[in-house]
């Protein structure tokens, strides 16, 4: 059976199965999950205007396995690489950026996983389980701390006890990694909790102007009873997550610039009023209209083409370097994977905020009106590009190449020293 003549239901199961030995297209992904995104489009400008949560059409995707992209395929995964889920997170972020931002914690827990721990945790998102983030607290912790506490109890289990904010994605998901700190300890540690445990409560109270259906919000632990095998220590160790956190970002400012002139050309072809002070031509035939329109494509086109470059050498270093449990030099693998992330968060916030602004350019001040909600693209780059702050960047990989500064990426929010020296602890 050809490609073009199987059912997506067919790819979707029969193809997917643990153990296939041949490597799936980007072809046959898109099959599978194309007329989800379409379905997902579908409603995006109302849930936009209505605050309309995207429980259902995160639902529609867990069907499909979206979380298990990049789990390999011997393991019950799409075996996915990087590129390939970029290339599929811009076309999702084009239906709605919202829901692609969602899976940015998932993604990048999975790329978190060492050998023993994908043992449990490669079974469950197969199964089509999906982890959320709760790290960030809004004051209190100084730099690379926690006021969320993880202590003993008798029984040998531990309990968690905190309020977080910014907790993108962990209304839709099953499980949640906390960022918790165990009384006495430097280090940071972990709790995987699942997200229906009794003691958690997730409100929906984030009041940006951007990205406002991601469920970003207030996450309260209180006395939440964790098992041992759930808490875990990570910091220090080599991985690419925070990269695969920046990549999945990146992905989404791409896919809103997609769809920003996708929107845009739309409404120029359907554009029949004018200015006296134009051309005399409709829109979808003036010389000017049309060289913005150019102008505008071109910048979306490289916001694309530029990440999934980072992609592809993403893909590249951990293929090289990611494979080695004995690596010499761990930060030669974060530095493999922070350099492309990082040129790319330079260069393409500017292109897609250009798009998204430029849209304007083409059309009257009916674009304007609420009804069209043209708004939403601008406000959602805006709102994505101040993650891991762009300006920060451009310094960051300067550093380290006039003077082999080790690239790190961003993993902790806090306080700065009250003393007011600078810091730039990582962890």
């Amino acid at each position: 059976m050809s490609t073009d003549t199987r059912t997506t239901e067919q790819l979707a199961t029969t193809k997917h199965q643990p153990h296939a030995a041949e490597p799936l297209s980007t072809r046959d992904l898109f099959d599978v999950f194309q007329p989800v995104f379409e379905r997902i489009a579908g409603g995006a400008v109302e849930r936009e205007q209505r605050r309309i949560l995207p429980f259902e059409q995160f639902a529609w995707l867990n069907e499909r396995r979206f979380g298990a992209l990049t789990v390999p395929r011997p393991r019950g995964g799409y075996g996915a690489t990087l590129e390939q889920v970029a290339e599929l997170l811009i076309a999702l972020a084009a239906a709605d950026s919202n829901v692609a931002h969602v899976y940015r914690s998932h993604l990048g827990f999975i790329a978190s996983l060492g050998s023993d721990e994908s043992e449990v945790w490669f079974p469950r998102i197969a199964a089509g389980e999906t982890v959320g983030n709760a790290a960030t607290e809004r004051s209190g912790a100084a730099l690379g701390t926690a006021a969320t506490t993880l202590t003993r109890t008798g029984d040998g289990e531990w309990e968690l006890n905190g309020t977080k904010y910014y907790s993108t994605g962990s209304i839709f998901s099953d499980w949640i990694q906390v960022t918790a700190q165990i009384p006495g300890h430097e280090e940071r540690s972990h709790a995987l909790v699942k997200s229906s445990w009794d003691g958690i409560e997730l409100v929906d109270d984030w009041d940006g102007f951007g990205q406002q259906l991601t469920g970003t919000g207030t996450s309260h632990f209180r006395a939440v009873k964790v098992p041992a095998s759930h808490v875990r220590n990570r910091d220090g160790r080599a991985t690419q997550e925070t990269a695969v956190f920046q990549l999945v970002l990146l992905a989404v400012e791409a896919g809103i610039a997609r769809a920003a002139i996708d929107e845009g050309v739309h409404l120029v072809r359907s554009r029949t009023r004018g200015f006296n002070t134009g051309t005399g031509s409709v829109a979808r035939e003036d010389p000017q209209i049309l060289q913005r329109v150019g102008e505008l494509s071109a910048k979306a086109g490289a916001a694309r083409a530029i990440v999934l470059q980072a992609a592809r050498e993403l893909d590249a270093a951990i293929g090289v370097l990611g494979g080695d449990p004995l690596l010499e030099n761990p930060q030669e693998l974060t530095n493999a994977c922070e350099v492309p992330v990082a040129h790319a968060q330079v260069v393409v916030p500017d292109l897609v905020r250009d798009v998204t602004d430029g849209i304007f350019d083409l059309l009257g001040a009916s674009a304007v009106g609420k009804s069209k909600s043209l708004d939403r693209f601008w406000r959602n780059a805006r709102t994505v590009a101040t993650h891991n702050p762009t300006m920060y960047k451009a310094r960051i990989v300067g550093d380290h190449r006039v003077n082999g500064t080790p690239m790190f990426g961003l993993n902790a929010i806090g306080e700065v020293n009250p003393s007011g020296e600078p810091t730039t602890k990582q962890g």
